[in-house]
């Protein structure tokens, strides 16, 4: 009887020295976790960087949101789409419908 007192002791005395350890070191452990998941892209579905010099089939991929290797018709689709959202009459910027547009020729001309 006096062990599974002593045993119920111990248990509740190492979980109150893993919540204090919890909370003390909790906030610095999420920070690192935190910087390294955002170094990494993991925690954002958007790319995260400036355009090329020179359009590439990945920058087009990603900017259109398709697989460099994509059909015409789904290439179709996603230009189509993202200008309804980003077409400059609409509000949208200039120099990203002409990046929109630049991808869109650049799979043009490569799928010919």
């Amino acid at each position: 009887m006096t062990s599974n007192l002593i045993l119920a002791g111990l248990g509740i005395a190492a979980v109150g020295f893993g919540g204090r350890y919890l909370t003390r070191h909790a906030k610095t452990v999420t920070q690192t976790l935190k910087k390294q998941m955002d170094a990494s892209g993991a925690l954002s579905k958007y790319y995260k960087g400036g355009f090329d010099a020179k359009m590439s089939k990945r920058e087009a991929g990603l900017i259109l949101g398709v697989s460099p290797s994509a059909s015409k018709v789904k290439v179709k689709d996603a230009h189509k789409r993202i200008m309804l959202l980003n077409h400059p009459d609409r509000g949208g910027s200039p120099y990203l419908a002409s990046k929109i547009n630049e991808a869109k020729d650049y799979f043009d001309s490569n799928k010919a």
